[in-house]
């Protein structure tokens, strides 16, 4: 599995940080972005998690 936090949509709320923080950060421009380039097979349900909580959908599946 891929992800991919769009920019454009991203308010930097944290949520997903808090729910996959091996996978998610807060960047230094303030928004959230992707640490791994592929997600490790245990932590994808919590990704699915956060994809589903992001409240502005500004996160992909781009598998």
């Amino acid at each position: 599995m891929k992800v991919k936090v769009n920019k454009d949509l991203c308010i930097g709320c944290g949520a997903c940080q808090a729910l996959v923080e091996d996978v998610f950060e807060i960047q230094d421009d303030g928004l959230a972005g992707v640490k791994v380039d592929k997600v490790p097979e245990d932590l994808e349900e919590d990704v699915k998690d956060a994809i589903d909580g992001c409240p502005t959908q500004a996160i992909s599946d781009e598998d």
